[in-house]
């Protein structure tokens, strides 16, 4: 099995997008919770691009005991300086610096030649380690849409210039999952086995989780992911999807995390507190409705066994199941919770409740089964659970 590396980015990349803004006492708080979980390093933000992500960075190096932390920086002598002031010199410190990976960048974002470009990296990576950074992540900004042999050089220069680490970018959500893959490997091709390699894709065309897998099935060692999957635009690889993924389908692709699956719904729901951040209903593993089910057809099967219409367990990853009584709902349930309440379930009183509390539902309106069996107790006149009438 592969141990693949978990770098979480909510606290940057995540934080960035609009509306999710955060202090730096509540990255600390994530900050906490996403080492309690087993991520490998936590992206503290941009300490260059205001002084609450300089207070955020000096916040989280000095409190984080176990994972690394990692500080985002242009190709700028002066966000590299700011970086090692908020998080020093520590060995846990990872020093990213962002390099412009497509000509389309280079032209209309930069307007810098590629020379140019491979300068900058070089004087970037060699002045963090005069600063005695010892971890420094060469992050190829959009390297999805530039040349591979672009690509190559730009990683050659940093890596002989000291970097540690490169991330190849699927900035735009650009690639589909042969080619994100192509290019990992041809990166990994011309890398020294120590390098360590990171996938960083956005989900623009709903495949960040794919291209993510597929850049680890080419060689890379690490995702970076956020919590909910929050970023820019449509967000970034979801760190609770690709647990569930390496969790559950890790023996057949052969590898691993150190992620603790059960402690991810309490991480979402201090990330929604933190930024007003609603349970979408059909998310998968954080959605309201990722573990709940109405219809008939799989309520009956699901009460003989779970497994029938439940790949994976609720209770893996801090949720439970939810067996919702609603217009989709079948007799099998009415049977279920009158057996509960040890009412015998005659055809004619089964007939006539799926009429009064299945049937006649106004629009979408679904119940707990234990509000349901509430209510039947009370209509039947009986105590719950003793088929005795009050």
């Amino acid at each position: 099995m592969r141990r693949i590396r978990v770098f979480d980015a909510t606290l940057r990349d995540g934080e960035q997008a609009p509306g999710n803004a955060m202090s730096p006492e509540q990255k600390l708080s994530l900050a906490l919770k996403l080492e309690e979980i087993g991520v490998d390093t936590v992206e503290t933000g941009y300490p260059g691009s205001s002084p609450s992500d300089f207070k955020a960075t000096q916040l989280i190096s000095k409190s984080l005991t176990k994972a690394g932390f990692a500080t985002f920086n242009r190709c700028s002598r002066e966000d590299i300086q700011l970086s090692m002031e908020a998080a020093g010199d520590n060995p846990r410190h990872q020093v990213q610096v962002c390099c412009t990976g497509s000509d389309i960048h280079l032209r209309h974002k930069r307007g810098i030649t590629r020379a140019e470009g491979l300068r900058e990296i070089d004087d970037s990576v060699r002045f963090a380690r005069s600063l005695g950074a010892v971890d420094i992540n060469l992050a190829v900004e959009d390297a999805s849409r530039g040349e591979h042999e672009w690509i190559r050089a730009l990683v050659g220069t940093a890596v002989e210039a000291g970097a540690t680490a490169v991330t190849l970018a699927d900035t735009t959500g650009f690639a589909v999952p042969q080619e994100f893959g192509e290019l990992m490997a041809a990166v990994r091709a011309c890398v020294p086995d120590d390098i360590v390699l990171a996938t960083h894709c956005h989900d623009d065309l709903g495949l960040s989780l794919a291209n993510a897998l597929a850049g680890l099935a080419a060689g890379a060692d690490e995702v970076q992911a956020t919590l909910a999957g929050i970023g820019e635009r449509s967000g970034n690889t979801a760190l609770e999807e690709l647990a569930a993924v390496l969790s559950y389908k890790g023996t057949e692709l052969g590898m691993d995390t150190g992620v603790r699956t059960e402690l991810l719904d309490e991480a979402f729901e201090l990330l929604a507190d933190a930024i007003s951040l609603d349970r979408p209903r059909n998310k998968a593993i954080f959605g309201t409705n990722s573990f709940a089910t109405q219809a008939g057809i799989h309520q009956a099967a699901m009460l003989q066994n779970p497994v029938t219409y439940e790949f994976i367990r609720p209770e893996s990853f801090g949720r439970r199941r939810s067996l919702l009584v609603g217009r989709h709902s079948g007799r099998s349930i009415l049977r279920h919770l009158l057996s509960q309440l040890a009412v015998p379930a005659d055809d004619d009183l089964v007939a006539e409740l799926y009429q009064e509390y299945i049937a006649d539902r106004p629009n979408g309106e679904c119940d707990e089964l234990d509000v349901l069996r509430d209510r039947l107790a009370s209509r039947l006149g009986v105590t719950r659970g003793t088929g005795v009438g009050v």
